[in-house]
């Protein structure tokens, strides 16, 4: 689900991003060499939520790949091996129950009208998660953003780790990484720093805590107990 039409979310993204493709590329790529590799296994079934252009699953070494998304602009953007679910997140996901080993959300969160839909949204995660299973969560964390996380007109629900974390322990997933300062805030607007310095800002967790606005929240699904 989005506060945002369809057709709404094919404007905003084609105006923000359109200009800088090549550069969120890149920095995916370091993003995943550099961070996220050790949560991807070759065989892993991948899910990208909220998945925008496919900078992250397009570059992603997967078994099994899968994007959701509803900005129809989506679809073409995808690489032909990553199967495109365009449809409200908030709905049932047309996966099968402990389906999945990750699923992934970058600055998403953030875009839902409210903490019903994340709620539902969670919900599905959780579902087709399998025994093990891990879900990725990036977003702006509001308690380091007071101002300018509403500078985004598409930005509704203000997060941060603790409450995504309460609201995925309520669902008895079990944290296992929490970083409430880790990544600068945007890619969208301002400096673009050299591929380099992201590189090497991912192996010096000092400056997150200097630069860092956005949270990391990893969580696993543990496995069912038996009666």
């Amino acid at each position: 689900m989005s506060a945002n039409s369809p057709t709404d979310l094919s404007k905003i993204y084609q105006q923000r991003f359109e200009a800088s493709l090549a550069y969120r590329k890149a920095i995916w790529q370091t993003l995943i060499s550099g961070f996220f590799a050790e949560y991807l296994r070759p065989d892993a079934v991948v899910l990208d939520l909220g998945c925008g252009y496919g900078e992250f699953i397009n570059q992603v070494q997967a078994a099994q790949r899968y994007g959701m998304d509803l900005n129809p602009d989506t679809r073409q953007r995808l690489s032909p091996e990553v199967t495109f679910l365009e449809q409200d997140c908030s709905t049932r996901w047309p996966l099968p129950d402990h389906s999945l080993d990750v699923v992934f959300t970058s600055n998403f969160f953030e875009h839902l009208p409210d903490k019903s839909a994340l709620g539902r949204t969670l919900d599905e995660a959780c579902r087709c998660l399998k025994e093990g299973g891990r879900l990725i969560a990036l977003g702006p964390n509001i308690k380091y953003l007071p101002g300018t996380y509403w500078d985004f007109w598409d930005h509704h629900l203000a997060l941060t780790e603790l409450s995504l974390e309460e609201a995925l322990t309520n669902r008895t997933m079990a944290i296992e990484k929490s970083i409430p300062r880790f990544l600068p805030y945007t890619m969208a607007r301002g400096w673009q720093p050299p591929l380099a310095f992201v590189a090497l800002f991912l192996k010096l967790p000092f400056l997150w805590k200097w630069f860092g606005r956005q949270f990391l929240v990893v969580a696993r699904k543990p496995a069912a107990t038996k009666t």
